[in-house]
């Protein structure tokens, strides 16, 4: 389809904030995929590797820059946190189906898995067909910001810093993401890696304490064991050195009212760039969207 070509650039003002989206227009297409990045990367890069290709395939998609990440531009006088995101999210849904009743599948790459989860747990029963996450990361597990954070001081000293500090004066600290996470392991490409971690709006972002401090210890609506919202589908990269499979696994083994699956992305890296995992990728989510579309 020729709009599939390119993607609409479009912005949307959600509580004095401008949110940037990429959209892939397809006006025919029996269901919407919604794209969210994660605390490295950005709506743009989310296009990149699967907006578009699923585009091509007929479905709409779209992307979006959360508060601080990408082109979007953030309210003057304003520190976001990550409940804020969780929020623009749902809104944003909301907002989606008010333009048309299609059905919506939510994918999130790296920290977008667990947003995902986070928005399914809190949205109506009827706004999310499914669910699609590269990872699915409970941050309030010690073990898994062991794993995901810069390291062991970061994460057993720094965390609990960022936390008294969220809620003074100095809540608006801003810290640099490559210190505060693995992002040395964002992907696997090293040219790749430059780029993206000299990206302030993706990799190389610095964000707030009060942001931090909200994304280790956001409770969830409805905890896994009472979700039943919608199916979700794992898709994991082999290669990731960022989010191994494990730390996933420790939070899906308790999701068993709704269909789990897990597939694998083979030679891919946390930001999948790698064949054949990254045709692998498009090739699940867009049967995952085929299979569980609400009609």
């Amino acid at each position: 389809m020729d709009e599939s070509n390119a993607p609409v650039e479009d912005f949307w003002e959600w509580r004095g904030n401008t949110v940037h989206l990429d959209r892939y227009r397809a006006p025919d297409a029996q269901a919407k995929v919604v794209l969210h990045h994660g605390v490295g990367t950005n709506g743009r890069q989310m296009s990149l590797i699967l907006g578009a290709p699923l585009a091509r395939r007929g479905f709409e998609t779209v992307a979006l820059d959360n508060l601080g990440y990408g082109l979007t531009r953030v309210a003057p006088g304003t520190t976001p946190t990550y409940a804020d995101w969780v929020a623009l999210v749902l809104d944003f849904l909301h907002f989606e189906r008010g333009r048309d009743d299609r059905p919506i599948v939510l994918f999130g790459l790296s920290a977008g898995g667990m947003l995902a989860y986070h928005v399914a747990a809190e949205a109506p029963k009827d706004t999310l067909s499914g669910i699609v996450g590269t990872t699915f990361l409970d941050q309030r597990d010690q073990r898994v910001r062991d794993a995901t954070s810069h390291d062991l001081l970061h994460s057993r000293l720094g965390i609990p810093l960022m936390h008294l500090v969220a809620h003074t004066p100095l809540g608006g600290f801003r810290y640099p993401m490559t210190l505060a996470a693995k992002m040395s392991a964002l992907v696997e490409n090293p040219a790749a890696l430059r780029v993206m971690t000299r990206d302030r709006t993706s990799g190389g972002n610095w964000v707030s304490a009060r942001f931090l401090a909200s994304y280790t210890s956001y409770v969830p609506a409805v905890e896994p064991e009472q979700f039943d919202h919608c199916p979700i589908l794992l898709t994991q990269p082999e290669r990731d050195r960022w989010s191994p499979l494990p730390l996933s696994e420790r939070f899906l083994a308790r999701v068993t009212r709704v269909p789990v699956r897990t597939i694998g992305l083979e030679n891919a890296g946390h930001y999948p760039l790698e064949e054949p995992g990254l045709r692998q990728l498009e090739d699940a989510v867009a049967e995952f969207v085929t299979a569980h579309v609400k009609t």
